[in-house]
């Protein structure tokens, strides 16, 4: 081991001195070479800090070329910077230059090393083999020459690279001439051999120098060489010349290769130091892309937290708004009730009511009036804050709206000596929207001009202008500041308290109207002057009807030239809107969806033969039957087997108002406050044979009311009294009166149960019921009984899973998850879910060019067509 420790300690001495070797021959090249290598042995990084190396050891060379330079200057740095970049490429090229010719000394001097053992073993097979030649003493020596030239040059390896080098090449041409005096001519022909060594080991000048030498010895020495004919000396000297040009050839692009090989060795190297940095880089980065996915979740679960709560008060809200109505609407109710009766008989009293008296009921009367629009407008404003708000849409004219508004702000107008007037065409087309809220816009833009107005009057104006229905409500009042203008849209805001004592209102008018004008997909905005007056403005957007065209083949011709288009169009693509096919008898469940389901695209149909047509015509995802006798109607679907494959037919029971009240026996529904022309008018449209009338509330004065407007209508009513529903059945039972005045929400039994028992007593059942109820039914949510689900080609089993959990994290407060169980997919569910895949496959690869866009998913083969589920 210490022997090897020695070889390769005299084996680094050996490189080291080639090394300086090269060096000393890099420190003759050029000037500019030597400062560009001088800069990159000092590694410099910037062009400043050349400079001031360059400055500080090549003075000479940078006075003789007269570089005037002030490092401190600016106006000079770009002059610096290209001498810097042009410096740095010489210094760049010399640099690589020198590290090849390094290395190719390196390996020069291995190869020398490496020639040795070749070396020794020739000179070992030499002396064994010298029985061979002519004189065996001869050959025997030549050995030994060749074996001490092998051991001398081992001696020699810590010498300096030439002293190596140049040893090895002459014992080789001694060991050569040798025998050529012994009369070996033959042996001439390895000449070459240490004159290529010393092409390749020195240089191509010594090459040169070499077979010169061996040219001019072998032509002096001719005449002692015996044997050496002139043609074997001609062949030795085309070989010693031959080899000479061979090996200048060869190690000429040898060069070349080590500079490549050392510039791309460079090049691979800073790549790998860019790749790790990359990697560290990625690794980072997925560091920080796993912080943020592991805040992501935190987040989404936190959301979800918060939704839930968003959603656990939007019921609170909903509960606190329905219990709020209630609460509101049934002492107003009674303060109205009374006060009218008061007021427009007062005669039930015994007595006459003094007129101080009066003027005061009056006050309390507009008041209450007040109080109870004011509940109308928060509820209003509730719903629509939540997103709530339905809308009834249908196609109506804004003309009659502006009629029937005109018409019930006339008094008004009429009592403050104002004029109204009106700057309509005569034809306007349809719009699509909700004709009681769009009514409302209008009666409360007008009913706020007419109040603010003192002198002048009012001019509302409807146009048509592109796609939309301008409509302008002008008045000649105070007008509106400017800098007031910004909140006049804003709920419960108006520009001073002087406006409320003065005109009364709560500040929700203009609020709620512009909602309901957004919700209609218009815009509502005001313009005005101080003194000048005030003008509303609000669109609604129409969509023009398209012509019947009985053939649009007429608008195209066969001889048109075709031309590929050279633009992208203006014209706004189609969206892929979903298209639902109801089937009803009425317009509960359109209505219902075209409130909800703005989106969506409703096909209705009056028969299931007309729907089936409607599915063949265009597919559709769904079709909806709205049927109280779902039986019936699955039975139905089954006999006809027309169902387009892989469409679902979705049943259900979703009753109207009417419906629901015919259902529950009621015979009209009348919502708090409640007018006593109101409820007369609703008990005669009964035309009841007798007199005798059951009130049923929880409510004493509510009792008291109704029981004042029977009695002031002097039609010699019977009234029964009962405060709960369990008492009521009983009277109902005992007395059969001729007409039930029934409360829904009521202590022990409420209206609700007490209809059911009616329901299901023959003697009673026929009995009139008119609900009277602080909840009006158009806001309250429909109940659907039933729901039935069937499918065209049948349902598979794993989507039958998935239908159920779906519909049971719907409908059940204790979501199921069918699939997943704690943590781990259950093992059935996903057998199932493979074999139906593999089915899927086999079914689209038989029928993948048949199916339509709707018919994507293909079922189970073995499930049995037209099944109800």
């Amino acid at each position: 081991m210490g022997g090897n420790c020695s070889a390769s300690g005299r084996r680094q001495d050996g490189r080291t001195s080639c090394v300086s070797s090269l060096r000393t021959w890099a420190r003759r090249s050029s000037a500019t070479a030597s400062m560009g290598r001088c800069w990159a042995s000092a590694y410099c990084s910037t062009p400043i800090e050349f400079l001031c190396r360059a400055r500080r050891n090549f003075r000479p060379i940078l006075s003789s070329r007269r570089c005037q330079y002030r490092f401190g200057r600016v106006k000079k740095m770009s002059k610096t910077e290209s001498r810097w970049h042009s410096i740095n490429e010489n210094a760049q090229s010399s640099l690589h230059s020198a590290r090849a010719q390094l290395a190719l000394a390196e390996i020069l001097q291995e190869t020398c090393l490496l020639a040795l053992p070749w070396l020794f073993g020739a000179g070992f097979l030499t002396i064994v083999c010298a029985q061979l030649f002519t004189e065996p003493l001869q050959g025997g020596l030549a050995g030994l020459v060749l074996l001490l030239l092998s051991v001398g040059v081992w001696a020699l390896r810590r010498a300096p690279y030439l002293v190596v080098a140049w040893t090895l090449i002459g014992g080789l041409f001694l060991a050569v001439l040798t025998p050529a005096f012994w009369g070996e001519t033959a042996v001439l022909s390895l000449a070459a051999l240490p004159i290529g060594l010393a092409t390749l080991l020195v240089g191509v000048r010594s090459g040169l120098l070499m077979a010169g030498a061996s040219t001019l010895v072998i032509v002096l020495l001719s005449n002692w060489l015996p044997g050496l004919s002139a043609i074997a000396q001609a062949v030795v000297l085309a070989q010693v010349w031959g080899v000479v040009w061979l090996v200048w050839l060869t190690s000429r692009p040898l060069l070349t290769a080590m500079e490549w090989f050392q510039i791309h060795y460079q090049q691979s190297h800073q790549w790998l130091e860019r790749s790790r940095d990359y990697q560290q880089e990625l690794s980072q980065t997925l560091k920080d892309l796993a912080d943020a996915n592991l805040q992501l979740t935190r987040l989404n679960r936190l959301a979800q937290a918060m939704r839930q709560r968003a959603e656990d008060a939007r019921r609170a809200k909903e509960q606190f708004v329905a219990n709020v109505s209630h609460e509101l609407r049934t002492p107003l109710n009674m303060i109205i009730g009374f006060i009218e009766m008061m007021m427009q008989t007062p005669e039930v009293y015994g007595r006459n009511i003094p007129q101080p008296l009066l003027a005061d009921l009056a006050i309390v009367l507009r008041n209450s009036r007040h109080l109870s629009s004011l509940i109308d407008d928060v509820l209003d404003l509730s719903q629509i804050e939540a997103g709530q708000m339905a809308l009834i849409k249908e196609q109506i004219k804004l003309e009659e709206i502006i009629e029937a508004a005109i018409t019930a702000v006339r008094p008004l107008f009429a009592s403050k000596g104002l004029y109204l007037k009106t700057d309509n065409p005569a034809r306007l087309p349809p719009i699509l929207g909700d004709r009681t809220r769009i009514r409302q816009v209008v009666l409360n833009l007008l009913s706020n001009a007419g109040r603010f107005t003192e002198r002048g009057g009012v001019t509302l104006s409807a146009w048509q202008e592109q796609e939309s229905l301008f409509v302008s409500v002008a008045d000649t009042g105070p007008g509106i500041a400017p800098e007031a203008l910004h909140k006049i849209f804003q709920p419960f805001q108006q520009l001073d308290d002087s406006i409320r004592r003065r005109h009364g209102g709560s500040g929700l008018g203009l609020s709620i109207s512009r909602s309901f004008i957004e919700l209609h997909h218009g815009q509502m905005w005001v313009e005005s002057t101080a003194g000048a007056g005030t003008t509303f403005f609000f669109c609604l957007p129409y969509t023009t009807p398209a012509p019947d065209h009985a053939n649009v083949a007429r608008w195209f011709s066969p001889e048109w030239e075709y031309r590929e288009r050279t633009h992208r169009s203006l014209a706004p693509l189609p969206t892929d809107r979903p298209r639902l096919v109801v089937l009803e008898r009425g317009k509960t469940l359109q209505r219902l969806l075209a409130r909800y389901l703005t989106d969506a695209e409703i096909a209705p149909a009056a028969s299931l033969e007309a729907a089936l047509q409607e599915l063949g015509r265009e597919p559709a995802q769904a079709l909806l039957i709205n049927e109280p006798a779902v039986a019936e109607s699955l039975q139905q679907l089954e006999l006809s087997a027309r169902l387009p494959f892989g469409t679902p037919a979705i049943v259900c029971s979703v009753p109207s108002i009417q419906e629901s009240a015919d259902a529950l026996g009621i015979s009209d529904y009348l919502v708090k406050p409640i007018a006593r022309e109101a409820l007369l008018g609703a008990i005669d449209r009964l035309q009841l044979r007798g007199k005798t009338v059951l009130l049923v509330d929880d409510e004493p004065d509510a009792l008291r009311l109704f029981q004042r407007m029977l009695i002031a209508a002097d039609r010699e009513y019977r009234v029964l009294r009962a405060t709960n529903g369990q008492q009521a059945l009983e009277l109902v039972r005992q007395q059969q009166p001729d007409l039930v005045i029934l409360d829904l929400i009521m202590p022990e039994m409420d209206g609700f149960e007490f209809l059911a028992e009616k329901s299901l007593d023959p003697q009673v059942r026929d009995i009139p019921v008119i609900v009277i109820s602080a909840r009006d039914p158009a806001g309250q949510p429909i109940v659907s009984k039933a729901l039935a689900v069937l499918r065209g080609g049948g349902i598979s089993i794993h989507r039958l899973l998935a239908t159920l959990e779906a519909i049971i994290k719907v409908l059940s407060p204790y979501p199921l998850d069918l699939g997943i169980q704690g943590g781990q997919q259950d093992g059935a569910a996903q057998r199932l879910a493979q074999e139906s895949s593999s089915a899927q496959g086999q079914g689209q690869r038989l029928f993948g060019q048949h199916r339509t866009d709707n018919d994507r998913h293909m079922p189970d083969l073995g499930v049995r067509p037209q099944t109800s589920q």
